[in-house]
């Protein structure tokens, strides 16, 4: 973290993702003057926080970190070009651009370690991924990792192969949870509950059940084990929900599938 504060960081976009980690990391004790933000339309937010601006950027930052969504990195990245082949860790957040793509542009020399983050992220709870290119020593691994601690919890992947079936899960899962929020609050609705209070119960239910999960020593296996009665009326319903032909595990391994496929399209144009 002293060479942090000493050599500076440079934020490249500072939307929803990029100050919800910066917001982290100046609470975390990160100085304001240690940072340098690029951003065309800074909120009001960000212009008071102290942090360098559109200025300069620094000689030789320890990270930057690439926060603009994938369709602007084009535009982005020359400016950055004389960041790359050194000691300067390029981390980014951006979809669907591989390592090889910001190798080409930036240079074969650069450590750069690419994330992929969820949207829980911007109030704290996300999940983030990460891989690191062949230049990227294990001090730049963990660097990455701490800064991405500031919003959420962080795992190592082993292969950037890995990166489509962690979007598959973790990038588009909140998605997935969200629906079934909705649709077991339009099943309350349907069964004779009150719109708002339907879908009350769905919210909370899927939150408190989440928490359990994550707090509990026992597998979810297990905590589902523990709620179902034999013979009873959750027993009945996950009857219908883990039917082997038409129930959760086929519908969820075929949704992942299909976004993994998905992905693959995007990647090759």
């Amino acid at each position: 973290m002293d060479d942090l504060k000493t050599r500076g960081l440079v934020l490249l976009g500072c939307g929803k993702m990029g100050s919800a980690m910066l917001k982290g990391w100046l609470d975390g004790g990160l100085p304001p003057a240690s940072v340098t933000v690029l951003d065309p339309h800074p909120s009001d937010w960000l212009k008071s926080t102290g942090v360098h601006l559109n200025a300069d950027l620094p000689e030789n930052p320890a990270i930057v970190l690439l926060a603009v969504k994938p369709q602007m990195m084009g535009d982005a990245l020359p400016a950055l070009q004389k960041l790359g082949n050194g000691s300067t860790v390029f981390l980014t957040v951006a979809a669907g651009i591989t390592i090889a793509t910001y190798e080409e542009i930036l240079g074969a020399e650069t450590p750069i370690v690419r994330a992929m983050p969820n949207t829980p992220a911007a109030v704290g709870r996300g999940i983030t991924g990460i891989v690191g290119n062949a230049k990227a020593s294990k001090a730049d691994i963990d660097l990455a990792d701490s800064l991405l601690q500031a919003v959420g919890q962080v795992v190592r992947l082993e292969s950037e192969a890995q990166i489509r079936p962690l979007m598959a899960i973790s990038g588009c899962g909140p998605a997935y949870v969200f629906h079934l929020i909705e649709v077991m609050a339009a099943a309350g609705e349907k069964s004779g509950l009150p719109a708002d209070m339907a879908l009350q119960l769905a919210k909370a239910t899927v939150a408190g059940a989440g928490h359990l999960a994550e707090v509990s020593d026992e597998s979810p296996a297990q905590l589902r084990i523990n709620v179902t009665s034999p013979g009873g009326v959750t027993a009945e319903a996950l009857r219908v929900l883990m039917d082997e032909e038409n129930g959760f595990p086929v519908l969820m391994e075929r949704a992942v599938e299909a976004a993994i496929e998905r992905d693959e399209e995007l990647a090759n144009g």
